[in-house]
């Protein structure tokens, strides 16, 4: 049973990359790798840090016993239901749980976000790596879509990491057989994690045209490309995405074994005797 105002490992992992995660905001100094979805504030004082009353959020130190305490503390005495992870990193990392790695992640900008910056009119992997970033690596990422020709003159000059671009010299792009989003999942520490293992082939299938490489492949191409003809402006595109990628990653973590037809459904029915 976790300590009065904190969450075990364990509880927090099922709410890790979900759309309804709480923010989790991780004290320790210069950290080589964190929780997924974890943010880092610019500010020392909870009470800049701009949750509002009734919000909730997890505070993440070393080991659980030190900052995050008093964090929460403060953070409920301004009405955000606050807790501390139980056994801080520490125990997230010896439980076995995903991790990932800081060593490729963007400088971040004034506003405390990452921003990056890509071809307009997204289709598969302009989406996947989006949805990718914000649910594992940075949840306020600021996503920019430009026409193909001004990708890398918007990243010079608004300091945005390029991604899912051919020119050489981009590290965010695709190698060989593998896409974008195979290349983010290993860059990020993340290829052990089996979820999003299998979502990647399904990714990589729709995104290179290899259909066969997975099922779920060419159902991903189908409603990638029926989301771009709905929506003709990128960032609703985008938000629209978000909700496809969850539903596919929440299958791929705990619902592939799971099967429907007419009768998986049905209520059992009661033997009448005779």
């Amino acid at each position: 049973m976790p300590a009065l105002n904190a969450i075990t490992p364990d509880k927090l992992a099922r709410l890790v990359a979900s759309a309804s995660a709480p923010p989790i905001v991780d004290l320790r100094e210069s950290p080589t790798e964190a929780i997924p979805g974890s943010l880092f504030p610019a500010h020392a004082d909870p009470t800049r840090w701009g949750y509002a009353a009734g919000s909730g959020t997890i505070v993440v130190d070393n080991d659980g016993g030190g900052s995050a305490v008093a964090a929460a503390a403060i953070l409920r005495s301004e009405g955000v239901a606050a807790e501390v992870l139980e056994g801080g990193f520490v125990a997230w990392a010896a439980s076995g749980l995903p991790t990932i790695s800081l060593a490729h992640l963007p400088p971040r900008h004034d506003d405390g976000r990452t921003w990056w910056v890509t071809r307009a009119r997204p289709k598969v992997d302009r989406i996947a790596c989006p949805w990718l970033i914000r649910r594992f690596v940075d949840p306020d990422a600021r996503f920019l879509f430009v026409a193909p020709g001004e990708v890398l003159a918007v990243a010079a000059q608004q300091q945005a990491e390029p991604f899912d671009v051919a020119d050489q010299g981009v590290f965010w792009s695709h190698r060989g057989e593998r896409c974008t989003f195979d290349v983010m999942i290993q860059a990020f520490g993340l290829e052990t994690h089996e979820p999003l293992v299998r979502l990647a082939a399904i990714v990589r299938g729709a995104d290179t045209d290899c259909l066969d490489l997975v099922p779920e492949a060419a159902g991903l191409l189908a409603i990638s490309l029926g989301l771009s003809r709905i929506h003709s402006d990128d960032h609703a595109q985008l938000e629209a995405g978000m909700a496809v990628y969850d539903a596919l990653y929440r299958w791929c973590r705990d619902a592939q074994g799971e099967k429907h037809n007419w009768s998986s459904h049905q209520p059992t029915r009661r033997k009448v005797s005779a």
